[in-house]
């Protein structure tokens, strides 16, 4: 059996983590830890809900030490809670809201006792030891469970610690605007905060004037680990931040022109990242420097008819890839959209993705994204269709600017000018609601 530690935080004095009142340091966290782990019901899996990220890693860290499996799901909607109740009848949800935000038994946050903490042995957990099932939607909706390791999420956010830079002697305070129970945030915010020595702040900002305040509540240096959406909005609201010494993005492709923006406004290094749920994360990039991402150490890339399959490092088995990807040298690779994402139209083909990232290059536009609608049944071609945030610019001058650069058959009809699009809180946009954004607006807005 091989062992590793819950933290690799090396005094008794290190700081874990800040809260509103201050720091925390590694000899609180342990306490707490142990206090919460003392007071989770039996059943063993634990649907963390809790808002605050403090409260969230002292409730995963209890969880791990009381030997439970912290369920991940994509987005805690009524449906997908009693989907994930049918695949672990004995869940209950630990929550630090006084609403109840789920049909499920609760457990309370608890005030803990402040005090001296006694012995601050860190636990050591199994490296088999399952601590996490994450889900995704599916292409049924139904959720697909994920199991994770401990093993193998410790070496994915150290090889990730490595590659940010992120494992030196001057602590650093990871801030995120993305939440901890989506696997971006769940590794790059938490996790990687107890295997780098570094701290985490408690603060889940959204709007950019909490991320500014979020980022001047911790002493430097700070990395903010974010996504495309939230670095797009904090810096249209043109305000001064407080020094970063490192931003992170992932969870959607990031535009060359952002990345330049973000690393002038800022002065830092802008890290990309790239992962799927099913291997975590295996692969970063400097956006600003180059298109080729550089994968994690031990990381292996395998090209088999049409599919691209990763494995070795921290990736437990073999694993398919849904992305379109293209291995360039033994460690490096070209992303070109997901499978999902390929649209053929008269023959002709293009991703998705790549067709956002042309409409978002274009000057005056904010926000934008490409939608494939379903089939009509009849004998007419599918067109695609767009939404798109651009204050001040028409359709017509919009579809001037995307001929350019695209095939006719690729130009879309309609073209929804919007104040905004549909996104979630980790900024991804689900088709389903850009699916009722179009059935809503279709008859408007179209050129």
């Amino acid at each position: 059996m091989s062992l590793l530690p819950l933290v690799s935080h090396p005094s008794p004095d290190s700081i874990i983590a800040w809260r509103a009142e201050g720091a925390v340091t590694l000899r609180q966290f342990l306490a707490e830890v142990r206090q919460l782990a003392a007071l989770l019901p039996a059943g063993g899996h634990l649907l963390n809900m809790c808002s605050d990220r403090y409260r969230f890693s002292v409730g995963l860290a209890a969880a791990i030490v009381a030997g439970k499996v912290s369920l991940l799901p994509p987005t805690p909607t009524p449906e997908v809670v009693r989907q994930v109740q049918a695949f672990a009848p004995d869940v209950f949800c630990l929550t630090d809201s006084d609403l109840r935000p789920v049909d499920l038994p609760q457990l309370q946050y608890p005030a803990m006792a402040i005090g001296r903490a006694g012995s601050i042995a860190i636990p050591q957990i199994d490296s088999s030891q399952r601590v996490a099932v994450v889900f995704t939607s599916g292409s049924t909706g139904v959720p697909q469970p994920h199991p994770k390791a401990w093993g193998a999420l410790v070496a994915c956010v150290q090889a990730e610690a490595l590659h940010l830079e992120l494992l030196r002697n001057t602590p650093s305070t990871i801030i995120g605007t993305v939440p901890p129970q989506h696997m971006y945030g769940f590794e790059s915010t938490v996790l990687m905060a107890w295997h780098s020595g570094n701290a985490l702040s408690h603060a889940q900002p959204f709007y950019p004037a909490d991320i500014r305040a979020a980022l001047a509540a911790v002493p430097p240096p700070r990395v903010l680990v974010s996504s495309p959406v939230h670095l797009r909005a904090l810096l249209d609201a043109g305000l001064a931040l407080p020094e970063i010494a490192r931003v992170v993005s992932a969870t959607a492709p990031l535009s060359a022109q952002l990345a330049q923006e973000i690393e002038a406004q800022c002065h830092t290094e802008l890290m990309e990242i790239y992962g799927s749920t099913e291997t975590g994360q295996i692969a970063s990039r400097r956006s600003t420097q180059t298109a080729q991402w550089t994968l994690f150490p031990g990381v292996k890339l395998s090209v088999e008819g049409d599919s691209v399959r990763a494995c070795g490092g921290h990736i437990e088995s073999t694993i398919t890839m849904n992305d379109v990807i293209e291995p360039v040298a033994v460690g490096h690779f070209l992303l070109h959209g997901r499978i999902a994402d390929l649209v053929n139209i008269a023959g002709k083909r293009h991703s998705l993705a790549s067709l956002d990232h042309l409409l978002n290059s274009i000057p005056g536009v904010v926000d934008g994204a490409f939608y494939m609608p379903d089939e009509s049944g009849d004998a007419r071609v599918t067109r695609l269709a767009a939404c798109v945030v651009a204050p001040g610019m028409d359709a017509p001058r919009l579809l001037a600017a995307l001929r350019e650069h695209v095939d006719p058959v690729f130009l879309p009809r309609p073209l929804l000018l919007v104040d905004a699009l549909p996104r979630n809180h980790t900024g991804k946009l689900p088709r389903a609601a850009l699916q009722a954004l179009f059935r809503t607006r279709g008859a408007r807005n179209s050129a």
